[in-house]
């Protein structure tokens, strides 16, 4: 079986639903590019219109190289026409190749959520789907709560997909909404909805209310759809969304599907995005997870050693993961030689510098550091394990100040000052700065001083920050800040630093930034 199957990633739209995500701009932009990265071919951008983040991310689209980027909203209301109606014209004016409007299909809703006749319903969808082509786009129709209104009034539901199919419709979504449906209903339910609609411009959209999700979405490739949606590690509203990292590789190893998916950057960019939201991943996560491909226990240690392919499923490898025997010195060998040959740093594999930095990582990683989302962090360290990086200042001490007062106006105002005092090229002189919280204070000190030699500091600025608590430390729980940094040139960077202080770990990250930068500067990578 040679099917194509493609990936609709609707992560920044879906994931946005989740209890304990908030998006930002600068947040969206990176999850963009990553999963451009993984080869996804559709990347739903969120909903124009609806909320300033959205619109701000439509109006600064990171250029990708492989995706799609959808824009998602609404059929046309019922009161207006399809090409006078501003949500729907919304959607079109954000130019994206393809466009994504949900619609009702099951009949209950139709008439009691909607309030209007079932005909006017199906007019709606027909009348906004062909609006869509005749602007020239792809359009997308997700038939919301689809298996319920089939199983309630199935010639019903069949008519909503087929009209929106006969408009001009490229891809007809069958959405479990309720996220209640069982693998041998999808399975079923599909086989039937195929002899209507070509399988090749069907697809599935699938939350995990019965955690089925992955098992739904397999289903319906099974029985023909050949389009799958879902997110990154199954972020989404209430239980979550199908989940990508899963359906991928099951999809390629499993089932003998292509995708357009670079599945050796799956465990990276799954624990990038991840680390990106401030979320922990998940270290029992299917072939992604830490413990994925992690062997514990003499005899079985062994065996694994003598014979790997008859104790895991599949070469961890495959997805970009690494076999992880816990009291093997080699446990992460693969992943670093890997990541090392991503941005160019020349190695030996053979060499002792490269047992050396596995060894570190390791045990960072055991202290609470975290590369996976703070790529320059990584390669500094690996840049000082295996060859040389130049200390371009020396610290001498800082200070930051946070005053709470009220002012001459009578209003209340937190302020922050950050004294510091650094020795550059021999010569010590010392800064003082204030800004907008302690971190951003100390950043404005440390550059001040620095750029009086390296002039390239000035075009930096500090465009991110989170921080997290890690707590298997007991009282003394340790900080883990992560910072994003950029330039007028449009580069991003992160760095990360851990402390049991959260200025120092900050300071930690700030310098490491300053670092990667000043070494971009002079042209090291």
């Amino acid at each position: 079986m040679t099917d194509r199957v493609y990936i609709y990633d609707s992560t920044l739209r879906d994931g946005a639903q989740t209890q304990g995500i908030d998006f930002s701009v600068l947040d969206k932009q990176f999850i963009a590019q990553q999963l451009d990265k993984l080869g996804i071919d559709y990347i739903e951008g969120g909903w124009p219109g609806a909320n300033p983040t959205d619109d701000e991310f439509f109006a600064k689209l990171p250029e990708v190289k492989h995706s799609v980027y959808t824009a998602f909203g609404m059929t046309r209301r019922p009161t207006t026409s399809a090409a006078n109606d501003p949500g729907l014209n919304t959607l079109l004016n954000v130019g994206t190749k393809s466009v994504c409007i949900v619609g009702k299909s099951w009949d209950y809703h139709v008439t009691h959520a909607l309030e209007i006749t079932l005909e006017e319903n199906v007019k709606m969808i027909s009348e906004s789907i062909a609006h869509i082509v005749k602007q020239k786009r792809e359009a997308v129709f997700d038939s919301e709560h689809f298996f319920d209104g089939y199983k309630a009034n199935p010639a019903y539901a069949l008519k909503v997909v087929e009209a929106a199919y006969k408009a001009g419709a490229h891809w007809i979504v069958l959405c479990d909404t309720n996220g209640g449906t069982m693998p041998h209903e999808i399975e079923e339910i599909v086989g039937k909805v195929v002899k209507h609609i070509p399988g090749k411009h069907l697809g599935i959209h699938c939350h995990n209310d019965t955690e089925q999700a992955v098992a739904n979405s397999l289903a319906a490739v099974r029985a023909g759809v050949r389009q799958v949606q879902g997110t990154v590690n199954g972020v989404g509203e209430r239980c979550g969304n199908a989940n990508l990292t899963s359906i991928i590789p099951t999809l390629m190893l499993k089932m003998g599907f292509k995708t357009n998916a670079k599945l050796d950057q799956l465990t990276h960019i799954s624990r990038a995005i991840q680390e990106r939201l401030n979320r922990a991943p998940n270290p029992y996560a299917a072939y992604v997870g830490a413990s994925a491909f992690a062997h514990k226990g003499g005899l079985h240690v062994s065996a694994v050693a003598k014979h790997p392919d008859s104790y895991e499923h599949i070469k961890p490898e495959l997805v970009g993961n690494v076999r992880n025997i816990l009291v093997s010195d080699q446990a992460g060998r693969a992943n670093i030689v890997a990541r090392l040959k991503q941005i160019g740093i020349p190695f030996d594999a053979k060499s002792a510098g490269i047992t050396r930095l596995v060894e570190e990582v390791k045990q960072r990683e055991a202290s609470g550091y975290a590369y996976d989302g703070a790529d320059a962090s990584f390669e500094l360290l690996a840049r000082r394990m295996l060859g040389d990086v130049p200390n371009f200042y020396d610290l001498q001490s800082f200070r930051v100040i946070d005053e709470r007062r009220y002012n001459a106006k009578g209003k209340l105002v937190t302020l922050s000052e950050a004294t510091l005092k650094v020795k550059v090229a021999g010569k010590s002189m010392m800064t003082v700065a204030e800004g907008n919280g302690p971190v951003n204070a100390l950043d404005k000190a440390l550059r001040k001083a620095l750029s009086t030699k390296y002039k390239s500091l000035k075009e930096m600025r500090l465009v991110d920050y989170k921080v997290r608590i890690i707590p298997s430390h007991g009282t003394d729980a340790l900080t883990r800040v992560w910072i994003e940094s950029a330039d007028a040139n449009g580069e991003h960077w992160c760095t990360i630093g851990v402390s049991p202080n959260v200025i120092d770990a900050s300071y930690n990250a700030l310098q490491e930034s300053i670092t990667w930068k000043l070494l971009r500067g002079l042209g090291w990578f």
